[in-house]
């Protein structure tokens, strides 16, 4: 599968550099707001749920190759936050300590614990995204356009930052407290081992361009990315797709003209 992938590329790359070498060529680059968020289709691990999103950096550069007038492909590289938040209730996997104290019990070690305090997933890819781009053009002046395409991301960095100081309860309604002291949940954790260090997905936008001159033109584009892999290597630690919304504003400049 690997392989038909990988010819496929080449196929649609070869067929597409002549039109290439022919083609108007813009370079741009563009920064704004990623806000993220992490989901699941899945229930039944308490660490899946709960996340809500979080704020961060998306930036990037492209070149925007002009096929026809109408319609170009677009490569890029960017800098994508992902991740999400939790503020109140959530599960947790028991502490080797906390297995111990049930271990001394005599009491199976639940799966999942809870407790009360704010965590914040932060994980940040470098993103490749080609998209293919329709542009309305409904002014000389002025461009409303479409963008959408497939986008490989690679791992930079992984980490869960948690506070707060909560009593230790063995359901999610809060009903069985445990005989175990008060847990200070401030800590920042290095997760990147824990994620895959490749994901794939869709990313895509609307655009609004303001041409300056024959040759550079500002821009400001909203719209959004969705990973298809799960970003955990072991489900006991999630089942979680990322995906941000995201608004950025930038600046392109022409360095080829037909």
């Amino acid at each position: 599968m690997k392989k038909l992938r990988l010819a496929v590329a080449v196929i649609a790359a070869a067929a597409l550099c002549p039109f290439m070498a022919k083609a108007q060529i813009d370079l741009g680059a563009k920064a704004g707001l990623s806000i993220p968020n992490l989901t699941s289709g899945s229930s039944s691990n308490p660490i899946n749920s709960g996340w809500s999103s979080r704020l961060g950096l998306d930036a990037g550069i492209h070149a925007e190759f002009h096929l026809t007038k109408r319609f170009s492909i677009q490569p890029e590289i960017r800098y994508s936050s992902q991740g999400g938040k939790k503020d109140g209730n959530q599960g947790f996997a028991p502490t080797p300590e906390m297995a111990g104290a049930f271990q001394q019990m005599g009491q199976p070690v639940p799966p999942y614990l809870y407790a009360t305090y704010k965590s914040e997933a932060k994980f940040n890819y470098l993103m490749v995204p080609v998209l293919a781009k329709y542009h309305f053009g409904f002014s000389p002046k002025w461009d409303l356009y479409v963008a959408a395409g497939p986008f490989v991301s690679f791992l930079l960095n992984g980490k869960n930052e948690t506070s707060g100081t909560s009593q230790i309860f063995a359901d999610d309604a809060h009903k069985q407290p445990l005989p175990f002291p008060a847990v200070d949940f401030t800590r920042d954790q290095d997760i990147k081992n824990d994620l895959k260090k490749a994901n794939f997905g869709i990313s895509g936008h609307v655009g609004l361009a303001y041409h300056l001159n024959g040759r550079s033109a500002i821009f400001i584009e909203g719209g959004g990315n969705y990973g298809f892999v799960k970003i955990q290597k072991d489900a006991k630690n999630g089942e979680n797709n990322t995906g941000a919304g995201v608004v950025v504003l930038g600046y392109s400049y022409r360095i080829k003209n037909k």
